[in-house]
């Protein structure tokens, strides 16, 4: 069968690397959520005090459902904390607060590959839901330009993956920054937010490479039916 082709074996590096990963984001969230910060200020207040700094007070900061959905939507200009990180006063919820108004700045700055990851959505969200059944379709069907369809839409996934990661480290950097010089974390609690920030920065990396090498498996899929 197409999924289990010779060529899945490509995927399991890549596929441990995400699994552990996901692993590693969750412990370090659930380690640093039970260390208070200092301060005291909940995830919510920490994103509210960065942005005002910063000239952006009327970015709103909203809760949303679930664990670690956080994100920053740069069409409403709205930054979405989960409910353990908006209302969390923990170094594990200040990092991520702060790293979701990374990307705020970000997009206050013209952070071109922000923009340019933004410009990738439709495109990688379309590639995503199609590149695999055109290219299982035409591998069933023998037909090289459909398959060639599926690898062309499916690089469009990719390369938004590929683009995630300047994007996630600058807001991290940008995070750690701020919480040092906004006062919200004293110099000896910046580890603690790095290490979860580094953490998540890992399931980024993960995406990329099984990303990239389903991109591999499709091109080569491709060549053997030259």
């Amino acid at each position: 069968m197409f999924f289990w082709d010779p060529t899945f074996f490509l995927l399991i590096p890549a596929m441990l690397l995400a699994v552990y990963a996901q692993s590693k984001v969750q412990r370090a969230f659930a380690e640093l959520s039970h260390v208070r910060a200092r301060r005291g200020l909940s995830g919510a207040e920490v994103a509210s005090t960065i942005l005002r700094a910063n000239g952006l007070a009327t970015v709103e900061v909203e809760p949303q459902q679930g664990t670690l959905t956080d994100h920053y939507d740069p069409r409403v200009r709205r930054v979405r904390l989960s409910e353990p990180v908006y209302g969390g006063r923990s170094l594990a919820a200040v990092g991520v607060a702060a790293h979701e108004v990374g990307h705020a700045l970000q997009h206050a700055s013209g952070y071109m590959p922000l923009r340019f990851r933004h410009g990738l959505l439709g495109p990688a969200q379309l590639g995503s839901t199609l590149a695999w059944p055109l290219a299982l379709i035409g591998l069933l069907m023998g037909s090289p330009k459909l398959l060639d369809i599926g690898i062309i839409l499916f690089s469009g996934a990719v390369l938004f993956h590929v683009v995630t990661l300047p994007v996630e480290l600058n807001a991290s950097r940008r995070a750690l920054t701020q919480l040092v010089s906004t006062g919200v974390l004293a110099p000896d609690e910046i580890p603690g937010a790095r290490k979860v920030l580094q953490a998540a920065a890992l399931t980024y990396i993960a995406a990329a490479a099984v990303a990239v090498m389903n991109l591999l498996r499709l091109l080569i899929l491709r060549q053997s039916r030259d």
